[in-house]
């Protein structure tokens, strides 16, 4: 597109468009209504904070004690109880609470549960409550039917019917499919893109009139990758289709210890050191994954049989072994996987065995980002073992242990159906950390059809672009003869499914197209663009200029002055 005229009239448009759009005043487009609040606590407090959106549907409510009655069958362990009415179909409702432990222990897991018409959710929230101060429990649902009544109730972890809850500062706010949408475009373009001023002068600094700018970005700040796995070495389809969408992947199995090292003392790095090649030869950025699983499953069976100093000494050599011949190549390493599930080393070698591996892989590989990672912690709050608390406390300890340091924070994803509200308000707590965030292992359960799984997906890639705290996306997507773990992009033919376009979807409209512009009167001319590196040139009067630029996160314009 050619324009004589500056771009930032259309900035200003959208700035105001965004502003109408999130102010609470009455409207009929749907735009109406208050902005998300990101707000989020995960130290106990001596007083509980002011309710989110001051209370929304439950505003000056008090919470029922009473609800016996209307709960049995469900369990001893609920008190208290909030009634809502006439919640509607596909509105996401975002749900907040201060939560303090009266009597009957000294700590337990909380989880808030709904009760609508025709079923019931186990888990739309939950938070690691304490005797004598306040814990925040943050999350929310959506219902796929509408419900005259339901029924909000706590349950604790603990079976003890003795222990007594006290709840303070509850919340609970709709946004129509429209609102949340927006909100989340709002953090898109705010978050993701920034805008841009091109100058062009002459020698003498007089600015220049009618020059023709083409700016063209040629490589995203925000990575969104594909796992692979050996199948893609020698596969000439399967490599011209991935390099064409994805510059970040992970290796599916080809780092894990049974996989370099199956027999003792007999290590194989064959195909890791071959896809690694591809990587290097294609300018991809690779996470590794990973030093260490802690599940005894996916151990070599000669690992499960030592104990001691001998699995000691195992352990030592395996990481020097691994990192000394990768040094500098993986951004990312998973030091110690799922950890919060499982505890094969920790049970053999002692409770801060993994705090050891931290620090030997930062000895070895002084830049990798080194990251703890682990499943159902964004994907539900139903799994006990990996709350958005026990995350955190599992972090702080690790970050408490002397001369350790873990740098970031890995949620695979494995989903069914999504819970967008919940996902956000887990990763707006995980954000308190102030560690960089990935979704490591994104996909959509295989008993759900290929349209379905696409659905999903669409909503998981959105929640997690639009997280200002969201740093890059890995999708768990590598292709095997036989398909993929749970979800693919394409066919053994490498024809897209509905998954992989609406990947290639969201690729686009996440890219700065190519800008085609003509300086106006004072030699300039601006756009909005997401962040990444930026190639442009210049033709004015028979004369070519061409540079690049980058475009990192700031809240000003940015100003790139070229002469001609």
């Amino acid at each position: 597109m050619v324009m004589k005229y500056s771009y930032m009239y259309c900035l200003i448009f959208l700035a105001l468009s965004l502003l109408t759009a999130f102010t609470p005043a009455s409207s009929s487009n749907g735009l109406d209504g208050p902005f998300y609040d990101s707000t989020a606590y995960t130290e106990c407090r001596a007083e509980a904070e002011k309710p989110l959106y001051n209370g929304g549907m439950l505003k000056d409510q008090k919470p029922s004690v009473s609800g016996r009655d209307s709960l049995t069958g469900i369990g001893a362990r609920y008190t208290p109880t909030y009634i809502l009415h006439n919640l509607t179909q596909n509105t996401i409702y975002c749900f907040s609470i201060w939560v303090k432990i009266e009597a009957g222990a000294a700590s337990a897991r909380v989880r808030a549960r709904l009760r609508a018409d025709n079923a019931t959710l186990n888990c739309v929230g939950s938070v690691t409550a304490k005797h004598g101060c306040w814990s925040f429990l943050k999350g929310g649902f959506l219902l796929d039917s509408p419900c005259n009544q339901s029924i909000l109730f706590f349950e604790t972890s603990n079976d003890d019917s003795k222990i007594q809850l006290q709840v303070a500062s509850a919340s609970l706010q709709p946004f129509t499919q429209e609102q949340w949408r927006n909100i989340q475009d709002y953090f898109i373009n705010t978050a993701r893109k920034r805008a841009v001023t091109i100058h062009v002068s002459e020698e003498n600094g007089e600015s220049v009139e009618g020059a023709e700018v083409t700016v063209e970005q040629i490589s995203k700040d925000f990575p969104i990758g594909s796992a692979i796995s050996k199948t893609i070495l020698g596969n000439i389809p399967y490599q011209e289709w991935f390099v064409k969408r994805f510059d970040a992947t992970v290796f599916e199995n080809e780092l894990k210890w049974y996989a370099t090292e199956p027999d003792q003392g007999k290590l194989n790095y064959t195909l890791a050191d071959k896809m690694m090649n591809f990587v290097r030869a294609n300018r991809i950025i690779a996470r590794g994954h990973n030093i260490f699983w802690e599940d005894p499953k996916y151990n070599p069976n000669w690992v499960r049989n030592l104990s001691g100093e001998d699995l000691r000494s195992a352990v030592n050599r395996r990481i020097k072994s691994l990192m000394t011949r990768y040094r500098g190549e993986f951004v990312h390493w998973d030091v110690s996987n799922e950890m919060l599930h499982f505890d094969f080393y920790e049970s053999r070698l002692g409770k801060n065995a993994s705090y050891g591996f931290f620090a030997a892989a930062r000895e070895i590989d002084s830049l990798a980002t080194l990251f703890f990672n682990d499943f159902n912690v964004v994907e539900t709050c139903s799994d006990e073992k990996s709350t958005v608390d026990e995350y955190i406390a599992r972090v702080r300890e690790l970050q408490r242990y002397d001369g350790i340091r873990m740098d970031g924070i890995g949620l695979e994803g494995h989903f069914t159906t999504p819970n967008v509200a919940l996902m956000r308000a887990i990763i707006d707590k995980l954000a308190t950390l102030q560690l960089p965030i990935w979704l490591t292992e994104i996909d959509i359960s295989s008993s759900l059809d290929h349209r379905t799984q696409a659905i999903y997906l669409e909503q998981v890639l959105r929640e997690g672009f639009s997280h200002p705290s969201v740093n890059g996306i890995m999708l768990w997507t590598a292709l095997h003869p036989n398909g993929c773990y749970q979800m693919c992009l394409t066919d053994d033919k490498f024809r897209n499914l509905p998954a992989g376009d609406m990947v290639d979807q969201k690729l686009l409209e996440w890219k700065t197209r190519e800008v085609k512009a003509t300086t106006d009167d004072h030699g300039s001319f601006s756009f909005f663009g997401f962040l990444g590196e930026y190639r442009v040139g210049i033709v004015y009067q028979g004369k070519t200029v061409n540079s690049s630029f980058s475009l990192s996160q700031g809240p000003e314009t940015k100003h790139v002055r070229l002469q001609i």
